[in-house]
């Protein structure tokens, strides 16, 4: 039996970028539902309560799990007190920011950055927000080291997703390292043969 699984896109995408991984799940024997947002136009609490109600009216009281990439896992971690009633039977975070980010410190000083990551773009640079969110038990995160490295890049030789540190997307929780770069991580067949292993699990 298939698990119902939400899916939760990153900053600068749309559920357009989860459709590979729709199809994916999909041919498993898992129903996924694409979950949308727009950070310009969306406060982080108006997008958490959005989710919780469509986890209520299209999921109610089956089993499920929530997988969300980038800006997805923090709205993951927001909406997770609400759930306490009906938690996720497991969370998968790809590429998530587990702290305060470097790239995030510097475009929060940008303008053009401000006008279209609105309130969560400015989140994401403020460590006191991020570590106050709870991590959900029976999370699995999932972290690319493709991107590139050499002593003159902003993140040196320190492994990276292009966007992302190791460092900053485990904050020292246990991860599972793929070959991939932060935007189309959700596309990696290491990481989507990893979560089909752990979703059969629990179906």
């Amino acid at each position: 039996m298939g698990l119902n699984v939400v899916l939760i896109h990153g900053m600068g995408r749309t559920p357009l970028s989860m459709l590979y991984l729709q199809h994916r799940l999909r041919k498993l024997g898992h129903t996924p539902h694409l979950f949308g947002y727009s950070p310009t136009l969306e406060s982080l609490q108006t997008v958490t309560d959005r989710l919780v109600q469509l986890i209520q009216a299209q999921i109610g009281f089956q089993p499920y799990a929530l997988l969300g990439h980038s800006l997805g896992t923090i709205i993951i971690r927001s909406a997770y007190p609400q759930l306490s009633s009906h938690p996720p039977a497991a969370c998968f975070f790809l590429a998530p920011p587990m702290m305060a980010c470097q790239a995030a410190k510097f475009f929060s000083k940008v303008g053009l950055y401000r006008l279209l990551t609105g309130e969560m773009g400015q989140l994401l640079a403020q460590a006191r927000f991020i570590n106050q969110l709870t991590l959900p038990p029976h999370t699995k995160i999932y972290v690319g080291t493709g991107g590139p490295r050499a002593s003159w890049l902003p993140f040196g030789n320190e492994l990276n997703d292009g966007i992302l540190t190791v460092a900053e997307a485990s904050d020292g929780h246990k991860v599972v390292t793929v070959p991939a770069i932060h935007t189309f991580i959700m596309n990696s067949t290491p990481v989507f043969e990893d979560i089909a292993q752990s979703l059969e699990a629990l179906a």
